[in-house]
């Protein structure tokens, strides 16, 4: 049948099992927009109050739901304002498509009106684009596009469509999307038994966790892994949720901001087994002191991760899931009495919950969203601070309930990604926890929020400055505070949320802010809870920068 380009993208959409996209038009995108509008009962389109909230709504969409993220934006500063969005994608394998539009293929390269490169500004941070000059290849183009973000390792892809292009008649043909399977054959039995051997012979072995695991859905597998092997195991930021926090093995985040139990034990261990992780600068704070007694085995589907930042004993590249239940086919039992005897004493003699009711602290209120949690709750983070509060103290036990940008450490990520998650998965609640200065960059999206009516609960801990690049400089820069107070002037945030429509809180004390938690959930509307905490809390345990993965400065 001929269609347009734009009804062409529509069915490609629909083919795709597509019924979200984030976006916001522009003259480039007219088309496709007034497609959208004829298809609008199967395709539902939410209108974000800027580029950049709608590619981070696809992104927590995506990482919420598991399916690929969609979203869409006319050319020129439309199309650069996802840029932001689309590389906090990538640095988190998120797989996403995003759409732009451009000027007609006559008037690319000529300076056009709203014209700009946005494949060449994006190469470096998406999987593939495509910039697309014949309607005809249109329509295979959307669909190497949704197969790319899914495959192997996920990612976003960028589709670059000239406004002639969507106008011109083509003929379309529906197809079947590509099956999209991640198990890969680049392993042997050989890898799996070396990896088995180590197993076997080590006394202390330890686990380092990613989000590979997350992405591969291979949580039950590293479960019976660890369970059977008898070993400690910890996460990184992007790994929390891949392993349940409850379970006697588990010890924590590791890195910079991990507890001191697993980076001890990362030190110490004889054998480390890296499953879905890249050794980050985060985590391998000093590449040449990094688990110095171990043999290590990395086990990864992206080949490139392999010795890139930490040289490895031996490697697996292959999906999660897959290299997981073969190896966990070949594993005899282990019971490691006085190994997990010396992790377990490390925990016990880890920092305890304070007390003290009458000064509304970090703790308090990460221990609060745990109850939900365990209720199936979500949290969305954005970063700095907070994140790392939420990442020590709220108790993760399923996959795809923590969404943080990890990799890039966006400010301004939270609140688009909490839209996009609480749409794509309805019914549960989600919380968006903030800094006052990530929520300075984004609190634009509650207009969103609001008109379509997500019931979200912004948890805004207000230190009235820029929290972690404060704390740096109290750290090592001798308490010189260089920009990073937010003024005496300080915003309303309950008058700015009360502006956009929303419910809004302020606490100071414990018993205001659990009230209002409880309050919040109850309403199922867009709510912001400002807690006022003070500006000289520290998130500790910290690594000192360039210092080995043991040496964790504690107060």
């Amino acid at each position: 049948m001929q269609l347009t380009g734009a009804e062409i993208i529509i069915e490609c959409l629909k083919e795709q099992g597509v019924d979200t996209i984030f976006g916001y038009p522009g003259g480039a995108v007219l088309n496709i927009y007034d497609a959208l509008y004829h298809h609008r009962d199967e395709i539902k389109h939410y209108l974000t109050a800027h580029e950049q909230g709608a590619a981070h709504a696809a992104d927590g969409y995506a990482r919420a739901t598991g399916k690929v993220g969609v979203c869409l934006a006319t050319s020129g500063p439309g199309a650069t304002n996802l840029v932001t969005g689309i590389a906090t994608a990538y640095m988190d394998s998120v797989p996403m498509v995003a759409i732009t539009g451009n000027v007609a293929v006559p008037l690319l390269g000529k300076d056009s009106f709203q014209e700009v490169d946005i494949a060449g500004i994006t190469m470096p941070i998406t999987k593939h684009n495509f910039i697309v000059k014949d309607v005809n290849s249109l329509a295979d183009i959307i669909r190497k596009a949704f197969y790319i973000a899914k495959e192997g390792r996920p990612g976003p892809v960028l589709v670059d469509i000239p406004k002639d292009i969507t106008a011109t008649l083509a003929e379309y043909e529906p197809k079947q999307p590509i099956p999209c399977s991640r198990n890969t054959k680049d392993f042997h039995d050989e890898e799996i038994v070396e990896v088995v051997s180590l197993i076997n012979k080590a006394e202390k072995p330890f686990i380092y966790a990613g989000g590979g695991i997350i992405i591969s859905e291979a949580a039950e597998e590293l479960l019976t892994f660890v369970e059977t092997i008898d070993a400690p195991i910890s996460v990184s930021s992007m790994g929390l949720g891949g392993f349940p926090s409850s379970n006697r093995h588990f010890t924590g985040m590791i890195g910079m901001h991990g507890t001191k139990t697993s980076n001890i034990l990362a030190s110490t261990c004889d054998l480390l087994i890296v499953v879905g992780a890249r050794f980050s600068d985060r985590v391998a704070t000093n590449v040449q002191k990094f688990a110095p007694n171990a043999k290590i085995v990395h086990i990864d589907i992206d080949a490139a991760e392999i010795n890139k930042n930490i040289r490895v004993h031996c490697s697996i590249i292959g999906d999660l899931k897959e290299v997981l239940q073969r190896i966990n086919t070949k594993l005899d039992k282990h019971v490691r009495t006085e190994w997990m005897a010396v992790a377990e004493e490390m925990k016990a003699s880890g920092t305890k919950p304070t007390q003290d009711r009458t000064v509304l602290r970090p703790r308090h209120i990460m221990d609060k969203i745990s109850e939900y949690v365990k209720q199936d709750a979500l949290v969305v983070t954005e970063v700095g601070q907070h994140q790392m509060w939420a990442c020590q103290y709220i108790q993760f036990e399923k996959p795809r309930t923590l969404l943080t940008s990890g990799g890039l450490g966006t400010m301004g990520y939270g609140l688009g990604a909490a839209i996009g998650a609480s749409i794509g998965c309805p019914g549960r609640i989600v919380f968006n926890i903030a800094g006052d200065g990530c929520f300075r960059m984004n609190n634009i999206e509650l207009a969103t929020a609001v008109e379509y009516e997500v019931p979200l609960i912004v948890i805004l801990v207000n230190n009235h400055s820029l929290g972690m690049v404060r704390q740096w400089q109290s750290l090592f820069y001798d308490s010189r505070f260089s920009s990073t107070n937010l003024g005496d002037k300080m915003t309303d945030f309950v008058k700015l949320a009360e502006a956009y429509q929303a419910v809004a809180f302020h606490v100071t004390t414990v018993d205001e802010f659990e009230r209002a938690v409880d309050e919040a959930v109850a309403l199922k509307r867009t709510v912001v809870i400002n807690c006022e905490i003070d500006r000289d809390e520290k998130v500790l345990p910290i690594i000192p920068p360039g210092a080995s993965i043991d040496e964790v400065v504690t107060e």
